[in-house]
Order: C-alpha cells, then sequence, then structure tokens
C-alpha cells in the first residue's frame, strides 16, 4: 500500500504479490456479507498506486466505443483495481492466507516464503 508524505503525495511501496499469484479478499465491499471469501488471480499489479486487478472481483460496467471492427461497442464488464491491503496472498502449498517472507536461496535467487508452511511460494 502506498502512504501519503507530508504533503500529500503517494510515496511507491513495493508490492509483495505478482501477476499470476492466487489471492483472497480480505477486506472491502467484496468480503462484507459472504460466507466464504473470494479468491481469483491477480491480472494487473499498479505498484504506483497501491492497487492490484483480481479477475472476477470489483467488476464493473463500461461503455466501450467500436475500434476499428475489432471490438464490438457497447458496455462490457470489466475488473477495476482494488487497493494491495484488501487482498492477502494463498499460499499454493497449504492452500491457506498468508503473509509472505523473504529468504536467498543458495544459488543467489531471493524468493517469496510462506510464513505458515515456510514452502518456497516462487517455484
Amino acid at each position: 500500500m502506498a502512504r501519503a508524505t507530508a504533503r500529500g503525495e503517494r510515496k511507491r511501496i513495493k508490492p509483495h504479490l505478482k501477476r499470476g499469484d492466487l489471492v483472497m479478499v480480505i477486506a472491502g465491499k467484496e468480503f462484507l456479507g459472504r460466507a466464504t471469501p473470494r479468491r481469483g488471480r491477480i491480472i494487473k499489479v499498479l505498484a504506483a498506486k497501491g492497487k492490484v486487478t483480481v479477475e472476477g472481483i470489483n467488476v464493473v460496467k463500461k461503455a466501450v466505443r467500436q475500434t476499428s471492427k475489432v471490438r464490438q461497442a457497447g458496455i462490457i464488464d470489466m475488473p477495476a483495481p482494488i487497493d494491495i491491503s484488501n487482498v492477502m496472498l494463498v499460499c499454493p502449498a497449504c492452500d491457506a492466507p498468508t503473509r509472505v517472507a523473504m529468504r536467498v536461496r543458495p544459488d543467489g535467487r531471493k524468493v517469496r516464503v510462506c510464513r505458515r508452511c515456510k514452502q518456497d511460494i516462487d517455484e
């Protein structure tokens, strides 16, 4: 999440999520009133704004124009960005929402690690 500085502009913070990660919504309008939290894959990470776009989450309707006969004009459904603090990474090994730690492998690569099961998230 980006934090506000003294002048009000937002400072970029490096996100712990990447495109293609499975995340669970833990707060916001997509979380309220649901018996089971919603999950989805990340389509896009907007690091400068501190937001992520998740497939099937925060879907809005948008009116689009026809572009050179490739795209049909009309009203389409598209996912809108949500704040990065409202989602949590789901570990592929233990299938539970988890925070992320960093570890340096012996070959020098930095990988993300699940805080619950201590397994590498990045293969």
